[in-house]
């Protein structure tokens, strides 16, 4: 508990003055609200001070609420959470919080709803889609959006010019037009017919050419930047490993995508493979950086992570089955059920993805997730980080509206150890020619099955 509550570097944590005066003179007892920092962004120091000014701003618009701010550092959060929770010392707000901090704490949050109706909050500020991102159908509303970073492909557009090769299509719902004006409709098949084309050996013979060197790739046509099992099954649509009664499952779309990816791999070349993935000719895994990749998905947050000298832009996700899925990373605060201030709480919550955004997401980085705010954000964001480039920002936007629900890194009974499990399954498909995937694919349903029965016991 050591860390339960650090010290700021411009002074205590705790922050607010428990009783104030209102002016005629009564005394007014302000209700003190925890916010827990620690499960995602904000336990690192550079952030302190300015979540320290962000409380300080809400603590001085009212005198109803004392906010008070409790951080941890994020190797420690989850197990003093845990242990606040079970002790029946739960603080009132948590996050921010992705989904995977979220759901490790599966059937811990509050159902937002009758808090939004009761205080008639906005949801159409909103995209629609993201509000019902946040909807579990045991627990409910369990958040609202705040942060998000959709995904979409990124595309080197320099690869495509000098193979000849003419660009995805640019909106979301339009057909591939080819080098001969035939039009294909833009879907993994497409993908796979053009990123064959696009990926190259040292030879220059690309990997549709009889003489085409796998043992010596240099280029490839398309990938998932960090990608693991959920990531590439998300692609063919959203799934989950969690089915009736917490029994394992493979979603069928997911299986089929881990054979295209496979064959992608080990066949056509035009993915790259583990040993390809890591290697230093594609930057140790962060492969958009590498320039040696004509198409790769990844989120918004990749931009600020990563440098690309290039010229490239984005394009939308291509569609399996008529379906387009584009996986979401997004954060969000949560109420745990155990406050003893819900009503509060959702006022303090209702400030943080509202009225503080702005602060905040400077603070932690991010898309506003409320509609009228996002133009404004993107076109700074990538006039300051990518002078050199015009990105086309509409389909960031539009990408939103393919989230996928499930998303890829929902809750899992035994959440570490599942995630470890299909882990070292994904490892072994990257690294190694000549498995068959359905049969590694039971491996690893009996696998989590265990794992999934285990934890229910």
């Amino acid at each position: 508990m050591k860390t339960l509550k650090r010290v700021l570097a411009a002074g205590a944590l705790v922050l607010g003055i428990a009783g104030l005066f209102s002016g005629c003179g009564k005394k007014t007892e302000r209700v003190q609200v925890r916010w827990f920092v620690g499960l995602g962004a904000g336990s690192d120091e550079p952030t302190f001070a300015p979540q320290k000014a962000v409380v300080d701003k809400f603590n001085k618009s009212q005198n109803e609420i004392e906010l008070v701010l409790e951080i941890v550092d994020n190797g420690q959060a989850f197990q003093t959470l845990a242990t606040q929770i079970s002790g029946g010392n739960a603080p009132d707000v948590v996050g921010p919080v992705g989904i995977r901090g979220r759901d490790s704490f599966k059937g811990a949050w509050l159902d937002l709803e009758p808090l939004v109706e009761k205080s008639n909050f906005d949801l159409s500020q909103f995209d629609a889609s993201m509000v019902d991102f946040y909807r579990d159908e045991q627990d409910g509303l369990i958040g609202l959006p705040f942060g998000i970073y959709p995904s979409y492909l990124y595309v080197n557009k320099e690869l495509f010019e000098e193979a000849g090769i003419p660009l995805p299509p640019k909106n979301y719902g339009e057909k591939y037009i080819d080098e001969n004006g035939k039009e294909w409709t833009w879907d993994y098949d497409c993908v796979r017919r053009i990123g064959m084309k696009l990926t190259v050996d040292v030879n220059g013979n690309d990997a549709t050419d009889p003489y085409f060197d796998p043992e010596h790739i240099v280029q490839w046509g398309f990938g998932i930047v960090w990608g693991d099992a959920r990531g590439y099954g998300t692609m063919f649509g959203p799934g989950t490993f969690v089915g009736k009664d917490n029994k394992a499952q493979i979603p069928a779309n997911w299986l089929n995508a881990w054979d295209w990816t496979y064959d992608g791999m080990w066949k056509d070349h035009f993915i790259p493979n583990g040993p390809y993935g890591s290697s230093d000719i594609l930057s140790n895994g962060s492969w958009g950086e590498s320039g040696k990749i004509a198409m790769f998905q990844c989120h918004l947050w990749y931009s600020g992570y990563a440098k690309m000298d290039y010229q490239w832009d984005v394009y939308p996700m291509p569609s399996y089955n008529g379906k387009t899925t584009a996986k979401m990373h997004a954060d969000t605060f949560e109420i745990p059920k155990g406050s003893k201030h819900p009503e509060e709480a959702f006022k303090v919550l209702s400030y943080l993805v509202t009225t503080a955004s702005d602060d905040l997401l400077k603070i932690y980085g991010g898309m506003p997730a409320i509609t009228a705010r996002q133009d404004g954000f993107l076109e700074k964001f990538f006039k300051e980080r990518y002078p050199h480039v015009t990105v086309n920002t509409d389909i960031i936007k539009e990408s939103i509206k393919y989230a996928d629900n499930p998303n890829h890194e929902s809750w899992m009974p035994s959440f570490q150890e599942a995630s470890t499990c299909y882990g070292e399954f994904w490892d072994n498909l990257t690294n190694n020619d000549g498995l068959s995937v359905e049969k590694e694919s039971e491996k690893l349903r009996k696998n989590l099955e265990g794992i999934f029965s285990a934890a229910n016991k």
